[in-house]
């Protein structure tokens, strides 16, 4: 039986080291203090017992643990270190003593240097080295385990493709430096650097349009008429442009940028104008009611159709025949050919008739007034063909479709501004959208599903309408003032619109395969970057 652990307690002063060690014995408590002097010269060994009241102790114990042998061992150990035995940290570098003597320093050494006994280790589970007990096993689990991989919300960092994406984040390639172990050289200036070639044009995609937004050309028009209700501009099939400016018409060749007057010399102002089919003739309507026809190459007027009192603000053209529309609310038929004009009187409006428009094939006439309604017509009934009352102001704009010939497109004005389209064979309408302010005109793309509408107030713009989802492609800025007349070019890429604050702009909306008609080359670039004035 180990006796119990010894306690050591260590003194030091300036003059000398001082070290005691008490160990209990069979009778006796010895305790045996250990002088050493800084000079090394002498060593005093102090003995002192201690009675205690144990039971009588063997001779044989005595004898071990007398003050001479105890002194005799801890001097030998002395000699052997080279560092006074001052602290506990230099008892960890002491040999182990001698087995020969035991002493009560010879037990606490030993408590204190000796290495604990190592652990024996548990055994784990009770399985054979080779065959599981296979009452431990659970084996649904282990089979759900290994078919069906769990789904953690942590990505897991030892896949590759955690490494892919890692890598494409910071900007490098995997395995790109295996086997490198510099930098990679800076290039040469003169190097040639690995290029992906691409073709300049592709022929599997549709490029996607463009709509310039800024006009292309802009003309000064003076003395326009700030008047919503007449119709004042229009386009021929030989690329000129005709605008009435108060008691002058003007010509404006798009082909070489040419202005010519006509020959008007009435005391009444031009409230109408409209050109003929194969753009040889063109028709004016003045204020007193008169309907005139001209032969623009010659600059001559061939004849005046009279017979009304009232201004005519509307003229559409069907082959020989021209309609107009006057403000008492009545349309005429005037047969250019014949001596006796008036081939039609058709009455169904009340107030002004502002819209007028022939169909393109002559089978159906529309027309629009400042009573709000819109009327479509057979030319061999005296009546309308049907009636619409859905705007709640003056219908001015007018267009049928150029690609589907029973569609018909119609504009309100300041209290209304909607557009709604109707199907001339049904009677029913087919769409309609909310233009938010004054509808002015319409004019249909020839080479697109898509519809122009010019506005006034407050934005006096020009919107570009997707049909039938009626989606607004672009909306431009165009003008100062309201817009109060639009013109379509012959090929159907440029629209002319001209506005109460006298400018004359062209605004190329549609792109086409055909030749512009507005020039081309050098000749075209320096004429749109003029600005002239149309008198």
């Amino acid at each position: 039986m180990s006796s119990p652990k010894a306690e050591v307690d260590v003194k030091s002063t300036t003059s000398e080291n001082a070290f005691t060690a008490s160990s209990p014995t069979k009778g006796k408590l010895t305790q045996t203090r250990l002088v050493v002097t800084p000079t090394g010269s002498s060593k005093t060994l102090q003995t002192n017992a201690i009675s205690t009241s144990t039971t009588a102790t063997s001779s044989k114990s005595k004898t071990e643990n007398t003050p001479a042998k105890k002194q005799k061992t801890l001097t030998a150990h002395l000699r052997v270190l080279k560092n006074p035995a001052t602290s506990l940290c230099n008892r960890e570098r002491e040999p182990k003593r001698s087995r020969s003597a035991h002493s009560s320093l010879d037990t606490v050494l030993k408590q204190w240097l000796e290495t604990p006994p190592a652990t024996k280790k548990a055994k784990i589970g009770n399985h054979d080295r080779v065959i599981p007990n296979r009452d431990n096993m659970n084996i649904e689990s282990s089979q759900f385990l290994l078919t069906h991989k769990p789904v953690s919300k942590y990505l897991d960092l030892g896949t590759r493709t955690v490494q892919q994406q890692i890598s494409k984040a910071c900007g490098l390639n995997l395995n790109q430096r295996i086997l490198s172990f510099q930098s990679r050289a800076p290039p040469k200036e003169n190097e040639r650097k690995d290029m992906e070639l691409r073709a300049a044009k592709t022929t599997t995609s549709v490029p996607k349009r463009r709509i310039m937004t800024s006009p292309e050309k802009i003309l000064d028009a003076p003395y326009m008429t700030d008047d919503y209700y007449l119709n004042l501009l229009d386009w021929s099939s030989l690329n000129v442009v005709a605008i009435g400016l108060d008691r002058a018409v003007y010509l404006w060749n798009a082909d070489n940028g040419s202005i010519a007057a006509l020959n008007y010399e009435e005391d009444e102002a031009v409230t109408s104008l409209s050109w003929s089919a194969d753009g040889s003739y063109l028709a004016i309507g003045t204020a007193s009611g008169d309907t005139q026809i001209w032969d623009v190459e010659t600059n001559t007027k061939l004849r005046s159709m009279l017979g009304r009192t009232s201004r005519v603000g509307v003229l559409s053209w069907d082959k020989h025949i021209v309609s107009s529309g006057a403000k008492d609310g009545s349309i005429w038929n005037h047969d250019v050919r014949a001596p006796k004009h008036k081939t039609a009187e058709l009455l169904a409006h009340e107030d002004e008739v502002c819209g007028l428009k022939w169909r393109w094939d002559g089978m159906m006439l529309a027309s629009g007034g400042n009573d709000n309604i819109v009327n479509v017509w057979d030319p061999r009934n005296a009546k309308p063909r049907f009636t619409k009352r859905v705007h709640k102001s003056a219908v001015k704009a007018l267009a049928w479709c150029p690609w589907s010939h029973n569609l018909l497109a119609t504009g309100g004005g300041r209290e209304d501004k909607h557009i709604h389209f109707w199907n001339a064979s049904t009677t029913a309408r087919v769409n309609s959208v909310y233009a938010g302010s004054q509808v002015t005109s319409l004019t249909w793309s020839k080479h697109y599903k898509e519809i122009v509408s010019s506005h006034g107030y407050p934005n006096n713009h020009l919107t570009v309408w997707g049909y039938p989802t009626m989606e607004k492609l672009v909306e431009i800025p165009a003008h100062d003032s309201r817009i109060l007349h639009a013109a379509m070019s012959p090929d159907g890429e440029v629209v002319a619109t001209a506005a109460a604050d006298e400018n004359l702009k062209f605004w190329r909306l549609f792109e086409s395969d055909g030749q512009s008609t507005l020039g081309s080359g050098r000749d075209r670039f320096s004429m749109l970057k003029k600005t002239k004035s149309i008198r």
